[in-house]
């Protein structure tokens, strides 16, 4: 057992429930998922954020600067072998509004969406948001992956849409190719959308298994995929809320037209402080951060390790996430 009163907490935060008012009142907590255990940000990182020109003016189009799109094009070029157009590209505030635009451009109301359970709680939230209706299919124990007939089972006349979540959050799985293939081959049979949520797909911290897209491992199911992910959550600045989805050209037309009347669009700001990143860092920030993070899930690790009366966490082939 640990020594003294501190303990560890996982969640995105420590509940207020758990803080006050419980048999946990008066201990110290050290929160391993946001930046309690982090050192501060050298002066070189937080100047690589902040480097925005102040001076800029103008209308700023409703899918992002366009340096910003050409950059985040070549990147995932890059990282799936794949060439991207700026037109294909679109910067919304945060991940959770590229995956709204997202069932907005292909969603209609009674279509159904299948999303693959244990599933985080906004994902059906925004389905529901399009007039959608969302159908769950289990995901396999222990390694928590779809399967291919489960999901077969739950595709009916009305089924416009599969969300998938790899790596995942909450269970840490990475689909493996042969998983990604298969879905593949049901979307492009049925002729349905897949909106692939590649969020932490920055932050696989095992050898075993990699993250791949899916566009990836079936090319050719491209043209019925959609791409979530987000600019910050690697570079540790989450509160920025800046991300983005990569699609067919008629999906970013669409986001155009969404966002353009939105209340919420992307700062100039981040969106700049992100390019700076990608321009004049190199990707070293990211680097920095992914390090932290790998320390902070070994120092969660070795804790688990060494309480009594629990079975010691898997180190091998899934993700720690908070």
């Amino acid at each position: 057992m640990l020594s003294g009163s501190t303990l560890f907490c996982f969640t995105e935060r420590v509940p207020q429930e758990v803080t006050s008012g419980s048999a946990f009142s008066g201990h110290q907590f050290i929160d391993l998922a946001n930046d309690e255990i982090f050192e501060p940000l050298s002066l070189a990182h937080e100047r690589a954020m902040v480097t925005v020109d102040s001076g800029a003016s103008g209308v700023v189009d409703p899918i992002g600067l366009m340096p910003l799109r050409k950059a985040i094009a070549e990147r995932l070029a890059a990282q799936t072998g794949v060439d991207w157009s700026t037109e294909e590209i679109a910067i919304t505030a945060g991940s959770k509004q590229a995956l709204l635009y997202a069932a907005l451009a292909v969603l209609e109301p009674g279509d159904e969406v299948i999303i693959i359970r244990p599933w985080q709680p906004l994902v059906p939230a925004l389905v529901h948001a399009a007039g959608a209706v969302p159908v769950f299919v289990d995901a396999q124990r222990p390694r928590y992956t779809p399967d291919v007939n489960s999901i077969r089972a739950a595709i009916t006349s009305r089924t416009k849409a599969m969300i998938i979540n790899s790596p995942n959050n909450p269970t840490g799985a990475v689909y493996s190719r042969t998983t990604l293939q298969e879905v593949g081959e049901l979307a492009i049979e049925f002729r349905i959308w897949i909106i692939s949520d590649e969020r932490y797909s920055r932050l696989v911290f095992t050898g075993l298994h990699r993250h791949e897209s899916i566009v990836v491992a079936h090319p050719a199911v491209r043209s019925r995929t959609i791409i979530v992910n987000p600019c910050s959550q690697a570079l540790a600045i989450s509160g920025s809320r800046l991300g983005y989805f990569a699609a067919p050209r008629t999906i970013v037309s669409a986001a155009r037209k969404l966002q353009g009347y939105a209340a919420i669009t992307p700062s100039r700001e981040a969106q700049q402080a992100t390019l700076s990143h990608f321009q004049v860092a190199g990707g070293r920030i990211e680097r920095e951060t992914y390090q932290r993070l790998f320390d902070a899930r070994d120092m969660g690790l070795n804790i688990l390790s060494n309480l009594r009366d629990v079975t010691p966490p898997c180190r091998r082939g899934f993700l720690l996430l908070s």
